[in-house]
């Protein structure tokens, strides 16, 4: 049976935008934001009628040009103009899930009565959402900042019959496919073009798919370190609970209780240790992964209060006879807190790096890079030399973009967020950490075969055994790549 959701100005969060996206759910206007988009629109019409002053890019040019005014007849002419200039985008495609989350993200934020638009044009980007008729938008060309212009022109050219789309697995011409469903080009009205370019939906969208992964991620990161530290004979007193309650982080406390029940039952950590410490690496779990967790909670409260917000400009308030030309299009809101997601996700990247370079080193029992023959073999060698690379990647890619701007539109757009360019790299951020902790996994697993017949606790052991039916013990050297490559789909794709 097909779900449905309701577009209202109810509060939608990440994972119901995920799960909305995922699972082939279907949206619906609920009546409450027909009234208000409808109410919104007559307002602006009898605005237009009646006002002496200009109304900035409704009765006037855009950025620099913003004291032209332009001719009554032109108005729907400067809408669509605006739509095609502005549809600059370069470099690679976005994925499709993501360009969804935009169109899905665009009409929640038309939703709230703020924008100006007409219903038909809201309801014709739902139908390009219930159709899978996805816009072809670049990742490049945005400032983040007058919101992201350019990838939403191309997100909006179908609309009009332009640009192209990705439709049932082929790349056509926008105008090849609405001719197939039957759908007219649209006609934009004042204001419309500039409610679906100003906005913040790409950066948002990649945000917020970055931040549904960084959570999945984190949750098997615990799981995964907790078998690291078994395979390494590690020690649990640095996850007790007073220790850890007395520092106070929310995150730190939960990470150390996460791993106390992880381990709960294990002959191994159970067993008396020879050392008396264990590296930071794995002593100092509860403490990074604690900060990763704190992060991953207070970017997805910044990211969901925006994806819950009308954020193009002017924005129109029907009810206070209002229409206020501001910067609610300004990314730098999700812009900082997406940088400070990257650093901190490449934070869990590099000690993961740190347990893998640990358990391959020849100590505590454990054979030079897990094989039983080293030398012969070279096991996990360079094992752990990816997962260096490509950590060292994360790290070049934790330069905050936000804390440059670039002048635009003649001086007029003189400071800008660069949120858009912070969103792609989180988003290959996030893929690094995955292949990092996969890695981590499929060394971990080898590690602890050599701790046998000793078991650690019921749930490490359930996760070993489902790991085995994917990745298979290495006893003499293999091709590794495609061994790697199932492990990080394992991590990415079940809930350890």
């Amino acid at each position: 049976m097909t779900k449905i959701h309701e577009i209202s100005p109810a509060r939608i969060s990440i994972e119901d935008v995920c799960n909305i996206v995922s699972d082939g759910t279907k949206l619906v206007l609920g009546e409450e934001a027909v009234k208000l988009i409808s109410d919104c629109r007559s307002y602006l019409d009898r605005k237009i009628e009646t006002c002496q002053e200009p109304l900035y890019g409704i009765t006037t040019g855009f950025g620099s040009l913003c004291n032209i005014s332009i001719n009554s007849d032109d108005l729907s002419t400067l809408q669509s103009n605006l739509v095609m200039s502005h549809a600059c985008g370069v470099g690679e495609r976005v994925a499709p899930e993501i360009v969804k989350m935009m169109l899905l993200l665009k009409v929640q934020s038309l939703s709230y009565g703020n924008s100006g638009v007409q219903l038909s044009t809201v309801q014709r980007l739902i139908d390009f959402f219930n159709e899978d008729v996805l816009p072809v938008v670049y990742c490049q060309g945005s400032l983040g900042a007058s919101g992201d212009l350019a990838p939403l022109a191309n997100m909006c050219l179908p609309l009009l019959g332009l640009g192209e789309v990705l439709y049932e697995g082929e790349i056509q011409p926008a105008a090849r496919v609405l001719a197939i469903k039957g759908w007219e080009p649209l006609h934009l009205m004042s204001k419309e073009g500039l409610a679906l370019l100003n906005g913040t939906q790409f950066m948002s969208a990649h945000g917020v798919w970055a931040a549904f992964r960084a959570r999945r991620l984190f949750r098997n990161s615990n799981t995964i370190a907790a078998m690291s530290l078994e395979a390494f004979d590690g020690r649990i007193e640095p996850f007790g609970p007073q220790v850890n309650a007395v520092r106070h982080h929310p995150g730190q406390i939960d990470v150390a209780a996460d791993m106390r029940e992880l381990l709960a039952g294990s002959q191994l950590i159970e067993r008396r240790k020879e050392h008396v410490q264990d590296p930071y690496s794995f002593r100092c779990i509860p403490q990074v992964h604690g900060a990763v967790l704190d992060t991953i909670n207070y970017v997805s409260a910044v990211l969901e209060d925006e994806i819950n917000s009308p954020t193009d400009n002017p924005t129109i308030f029907p009810e206070d006879d209002i229409i206020v030309s501001a910067g609610n299009f300004h990314g730098e809101p999700i812009a900082l807190p997406m940088d400070f997601l990257a650093v901190a996700m490449t934070e869990l990247s590099n000690i993961s790096e740190r347990r893998i370079y640990k358990l391959i080193g020849g100590t505590r029992g454990l054979p030079s890079f897990l094989v039983a023959k080293p030398g012969l073999n070279s096991g996990f060698m360079i094992a752990q030399y990816a997962a260096a690379s490509i950590v060292n990647q994360s790290k070049g890619l934790c330069w905050p973009t936000s804390c440059d701007s670039i002048p635009s539109s003649q001086g007029q757009e003189d400071h800008v967020s660069m949120g858009s360019n912070s969103a792609t790299k989180l988003i290959r951020v996030v893929d690094n950490t995955a292949r990092v902790l996969g890695i981590e996994l499929f060394t971990a697993a080898q590690a602890l075969e050599f701790r046998r017949p000793a078991k650690s606790s019921a749930r490490i052991e359930g996760v070993f055994t489902h790991f085995r039916k994917e990745v298979p013990f290495i006893d003499v050297d293999t091709v590794m790549s495609p061994l790697i490559d199932r492990s990080v789909k394992f991590v990415e794709q079940c809930t350890l």
